[in-house]
């Protein structure tokens, strides 16, 4: 049975009145959820009321909230010292870097640059990039979202509110469409065997290449495998490995940003590896460290060629990062990363019958517990609708759910990794019935009003 909630309750609306003095207006916040407290996959605000949450802090408690052997890790080396910068060595620094490169997506061992956040994980690997190659240029994608730093956002595409007022951007930056199967922009003939990945990328080697980017100054190529805030976009299958090919034959370098994909949340550790390809780059974050403000760069050993003092920072390596970090690989390692596979592929069955009685339902897409649910205003057409998926997810949050959109009209699925069936079906069954009045609302569907239980 679902319940609608009395949200924001009164404790909530004090606080959200506190906020909006001081709190700066750039802040995306959809609605009014106040957190308490939160364990796994549950949460509560200041009310008492309880959540299911299928956002997990934009994909970032990856190993549910607060779980007790990071909360342990974490007071632990909180007793011992808190910081110590960079210049100095400590062992939880080296024993992550240690971690990371056991579970490298690429045969030849990986050198690594700890920071702050994704965004950080990102400009890091951009300098790199230039720094190893001497090269100038670089290939973003439209849809791509690699953090709002004025290096990040000159590839960012993915809404133009988080690039208004900013311009000029960083030079050198040349985008291209990212090969979303669903949308497509260019042709392809299946019949030859092609899909919307060689459509792609023959026309960056085709039509680029030969008019306005010589490709022997292209530094790198920087994408995220699936992309993340675009749409939980998973490209076409030949993408991946023909840029690959791509990168190859003219020296370029892929950096794969997994800051959103990446540690375990489409069931294998790093998105790339679905599609077999080897990056040379890895961006990694949010849910390296359940939480922590954690972020890595990683790279192969041959490419980590820079100087000391060519970077660094003062709280990259953070003690109480490293150690959370630590503990939530650990973790992931220990079954969390069969638990995203198999409630992924649990989810994916389920969305797909609702599919089958929802209209608004365009696509079902995704890879383990990264999984989004884009909604049409018709099916035939594909013209986006965002306004069912706002209702969706205002609704859901009246009853009980934790909902993030990203892209147009997209409604992205990414609990923490260590959610239990239960807590799925409780969230699937909130999700299934928010939407029916969504669309009950514009009209959608004929069906009865379902009942609802009073809070």
């Amino acid at each position: 049975m679902v319940t609608r909630l009395n949200v924001p309750g009164p404790e909530a609306q004090a606080l959200l009145k506190r906020d909006k003095p001081l709190v700066s207006p750039s802040y995306p916040r959809d609605y009014g959820f106040v957190m308490s407290h939160g364990r796994n996959s549950e949460v509560w605000d200041v009310d008492g009321n309880r959540f299911v949450d299928f956002a997990a802090g934009i994909a970032v408690t990856a190993t549910g909230h607060s779980h007790p052997e990071v909360v342990k890790a974490i007071q632990e080396q909180a007793e011992k010292f808190i910081h110590i910068s960079s210049d100095y060595y400590h062992e939880p620094f080296v024993r992550i870097c240690e971690q990371l490169n056991e579970i490298r997506p690429m045969q030849e061992e990986l050198m690594v640059f700890l920071c702050n956040s994704g965004t950080e994980a990102v400009e890091s690997a951009l300098k790199l990039a230039r720094y190893h190659t001497g090269r100038q240029y670089y290939i973003g994608f439209f849809g791509g979202f690699h953090g709002r730093t004025m290096g990040a956002i000159s590839f960012t595409a993915s809404k133009v509110s988080q690039r208004a007022k900013f311009a000029p951007y960083l030079p050198g930056v040349v985008h291209v469409p990212f090969a979303d199967p669903y949308r497509p922009l260019f042709t392809f003939d299946p019949a030859r065997g092609q899909d919307y990945g060689d459509a792609v990328v023959d026309y960056i080697e085709k039509v680029l290449f030969k008019t306005i980017l010589p490709a022997n100054e292209v530094a790198a190529v920087l994408l995220e495998p699936i992309q993340g805030e675009g749409g939980y976009v998973v490209p076409a299958p030949h993408f991946l490995p023909r840029l690959r090919k791509m990168c190859d034959d003219h020296g370029i370098l892929l950096i794969a940003d997994e800051v959103q994909a990446g540690v375990g949340r489409t069931g294998k550790w790093w998105s790339i590896e679905h599609f077999g390809v080897e990056p040379d780059i890895i961006a990694s974050a949010k849910g390296i460290a359940s939480g922590m403000p954690f972020g890595a760069m990683m790279a192969r050993k041959s490419v980590m060629t820079w100087k000391p003092g060519a970077h660094g920072n003062t709280y990259g390596g953070n003690p109480l990062g490293c150690v959370a970090a630590s503990a939530t690989l650990r973790l992931i390692k220990g079954g969390f990363l069969a638990n995203a596979a198999a409630q992924g592929d649990y989810v994916m069955q389920r969305l797909a019958e609702m599919q089958a009685r929802h209209p608004s339902i365009g696509e079902v897409r995704g890879r383990g517990l990264m999984i989004g649910i884009e909604f049409v205003a018709d099916r035939a057409t594909r013209e986006p609708s965002a306004t069912v998926r706002d209702a969706l997810v205002h609704h859901a949050f009246e009853h009980g759910l934790l909902l993030l959109g990203c892209g147009t009209s997209v409604v992205r699925i990414a609990p923490p990794l260590s959610i239990e069936r239960k807590t799925v079906d409780e969230g699937l069954e909130i999700f299934d019935y928010c939407l029916t009045l969504a669309e009950q609302e514009l009209g959608m569907v004929a069906v009865p009003v379902l009942e609802q239980v009073p809070a």
